[in-house]
């Protein structure tokens, strides 16, 4: 994961899987897929399709119409295709580490879309000395492995494979005629399946199903190789002893509302834990504001909570491009001005509550808080509807302990750093009550 200009963690990667019965342009679908996953990443982004006789991969740096007007041909006429979108979080941003990742091998011929961090990536690069490495991706790893393991079939190179990467990963994989998906054993990372008519989707997230008309199916099992093919949908291999512990920010943070991720709604939690945050940190106020996007909905379950109203704080400028997503730390307050301007006429002369999703470093809080205060409002009451993040992810999180603000403050001291008058964080209960009952989480990151 990476920490964008506006403080707050990205997910690195989004990937979806698709196939047909019949020879169709695939353009359209993955061009729909990937943008409605762009929030998952925008570095860069490219496909991969098969015609059954072939595969083609076309990829480039940038967002999803860049890269579809500038590098991808129109027409993708095949049965089966992939697609990513990437956050770097392991190796450079340039096109080579763009993926898909391709190996046009003789006896493999895939191409691979991966989602998530490989932790143990420097002894499994070790063990591939005799692999030559085109990228400084992690998810040429996991392709060169598959290779080296490749002896029969696809099925047992996948199985001896993914038992031995470390980390929370998900991944679709194109050979020419099969689909596979599969999935680190702790469910760490999200992927589901759909069916679109007689097609198939595999996809990061539910949302995708939704807009290309689909049906959701069911989520890929922890530790699960799906095999997708003219026969439909074959489970490969399943241990018994995986448990799902899907991270808690696709629930806080990474994911679309309107995404099912592990069986959990999206919206539900976050606007759930709007209202567990106001029952652990009432307060008397006049307006209540969402830091937009990802606090939007949380802000709606604490007014509801709170009778307090809710009112529109930032107005948020979606249009600032690649170049503001991981600035120098001396430009991330400069980046928060540019991105949110505060409508004067709902804050001046009020006591407002400011509800966030999550607090990391604290400079984009305290810019806000800053913002505010300027425009006029009288006492600024900041909730944050997450737990305290006071440890790095040992999955994948690339911000040390010494960067995360809570590691180093207490509840006051945060206060007084970011200009708030109170500050409240959701507690851990009540951030796993806001869950249905026996759903399971990683939540390293707050202990």
């Amino acid at each position: 994961m990476q920490v964008d200009s506006m403080d707050k963690y990205k997910e690195e990667c989004g990937v979806v899987g698709l196939f047909t019965t019949k020879k169709v342009d695939l353009h359209s679908s993955l061009y729909s897929s990937l943008i409605t996953l762009q929030h998952r990443g925008q570095d860069s982004c490219g496909i991969a399709f098969s015609d059954k006789d072939s595969i083609k991969c076309y990829k480039g740096v940038g967002l999803v119409n860049e890269v579809f007007s500038s590098d991808i041909p129109p027409n993708l006429n095949g049965y089966l295709g992939i697609g990513h979108v990437r956050y770097s979080t392991f190796g450079e941003i340039n096109e080579l580490n763009a993926q898909p990742i391709f190996d046009n091998n003789s006896n493999t011929n895939i191409a691979l879309a991966h989602n998530g961090n490989i932790t143990n990536i420097l002894k499994l690069k070790n063990e591939l000395k005799e692999f030559n490495f085109n990228t400084t991706s992690d998810s040429e790893v996991i392709l060169k492995l598959i290779e080296k393991h490749y002896k029969n079939s696809m099925e047992e190179s996948l199985c001896s494979v993914i038992k031995k990467l470390d980390g929370g990963f998900s991944c679709v994989l194109l050979t020419k005629n099969e689909l596979f998906a599969f999935r680190d054993p702790n469910g760490i990372r999200p992927l589901c399946i759909g069916k679109i008519k007689d097609d198939y989707i595999v996809c990061s997230e539910s949302c995708v199903i939704d807009i290309l008309g689909g049906e959701f199916i069911r989520d890929i099992l922890p530790g699960e190789i799906v095999k997708i093919d003219t026969l439909g949908i074959t489970t490969i291999n399943t241990s018994s002893l995986c448990k799902c512990m899907t991270c808690s920010f696709e629930y806080i943070y990474f994911s679309r509302v309107d995404s099912f991720i592990d069986g959990v709604n999206v919206y539900n939690t976050r606007f759930k834990s709007g209202v567990t945050l106001y029952n652990e940190h009432p307060v008397d106020a006049d307006v209540v504001i969402g830091v937009p996007e990802s606090g939007n909905t949380a802000a709606l379950g604490f007014s509801k909570a709170s009778s307090i109203p809710i009112t529109t704080g930032f107005v948020k400028n979606n249009f600032l491009g690649r170049s503001f997503i991981k600035p120098s730390q001396s430009k991330r307050c400069e980046t928060v001005s540019l991105k949110l301007n505060v409508i004067k006429e709902n804050v001046k002369n009020k006591k407002v509550v400011v509800v966030d999703d999550s607090i990391i470093r604290g400079t984009t809080c305290k810019k806000i808080v800053y913002l505010l205060k300027a425009a006029g409002a009288k006492e600024i009451h900041y909730r944050v509807a997450s737990p305290i993040v006071t440890s790095p992810c040992c999955l994948g999180i690339n911000t040390s302990k010494s960067e995360l603000l809570a590691s180093a403050m207490n509840l006051n001291e945060i206060a007084n750093f970011i200009g708030a008058d109170s500050l409240g964080y959701l507690s851990i209960s009540g951030f796993l009550n806001v869950l249905p009952k026996n759903k399971t989480t990683c939540l390293k990151c707050f202990l």
